[in-house]
């Protein structure tokens, strides 16, 4: 470990709020070595030096904890606090979170690092990525947390996934109308998509305004931030579902990146 400059890592951190302990930063520290290990033989990643890793991986994938309304769900589903008492939507639940497009497991992975008793779900269409997931949460002894092999459009339509989940999170790369289509139906009513976007959210907005709304979603928040002791700009799109969205979403597989709503 004294290879690593794990103080920086907490000190990025600590920017969004969040206190690492000993036990979360070894996890972390299992989860690279893994992820360098097996990114020898397969195609994980194309960043591996720790640090960029660090930055543009991990930290990136726990920026959404800086988000009100994400923060306030998670802490009052673990006990440590009083906020949203009353709300039905919280009430003798675990909160849970579907990965869509997880890819290496981010964010799901680093924000079941953070959150322990958060349930996650990982769902990936490549069987290759699906085995080291599997291994990453065997190896880091991650409770609550499972993968899916398959595409969005085909388990997003079966009842036990549909409609199932509090906050559906994507880093996916495909235009926000797309991704909308894919994750959206995950998402019971009142539960939150958060996409994870570049700087070129705004763009990406006023064609996608309109997939939100037919599928079901409201737009909470947008969240811009730089990635900490750095110029790079990355945004956060909140995105509350306030009704059911419609059966014929998503369409069949392939169709929503062909043919985006618009």
């Amino acid at each position: 470990m004294s290879l690593y400059n794990m103080e920086d890592f907490k000190k990025k951190c600590k920017v969004f709020g969040i206190d690492l302990s000993e036990v979360q930063i070894e996890k972390f520290m299992d989860y690279y070595k893994l992820l360098i290990e097996w990114n020898s033989f397969m195609n994980l990643t194309a960043i591996t030096d720790f640090e960029e890793v660090v930055l543009k991986h991990f930290v990136d994938s726990l920026a959404v904890c800086q988000m009100k309304e994400f923060f306030d769900i998670i802490k009052f589903s673990e006990g440590k606090s009083n906020v949203g008492d009353g709300n039905a939507f919280l009430e003798n639940k675990q909160v849970s979170l579907i990965d869509v497009g997880t890819g290496a497991g981010f964010p799901g992975i680093p924000l079941k690092i953070i959150y322990p008793d958060l349930k996650v779900t990982l769902l990936d269409s490549l069987n290759k990525r699906i085995k080291f997931l599997n291994t990453i949460i065997d190896e880091l002894n991650l409770k609550n947390a499972e993968t899916i092999h398959g595409r969005a459009e085909d388990f997003a339509k079966q009842q036990s996934y549909r409609e199932q989940y509090d906050f559906c999170v994507s880093r996916a790369v495909a235009n926000l109308s797309t991704l909308t289509e894919l994750c959206l139906p995950f998402v019971k009513v009142e539960g939150y998509f958060i996409s994870y976007k570049s700087e070129k959210l705004k763009e990406e907005l006023s064609a996608g305004e309109k997939a939100i709304k037919i599928l079901g979603g409201k737009i909470e928040r947008q969240e811009e931030y730089l990635l900490p002791d750095t110029d790079i700009k990355r945004s956060l799109l909140m995105i509350r579902k306030v009704n059911d969205t419609p059966k014929k979403y998503p369409r069949k597989a392939g169709t929503p990146a062909k043919e985006p709503i618009s």
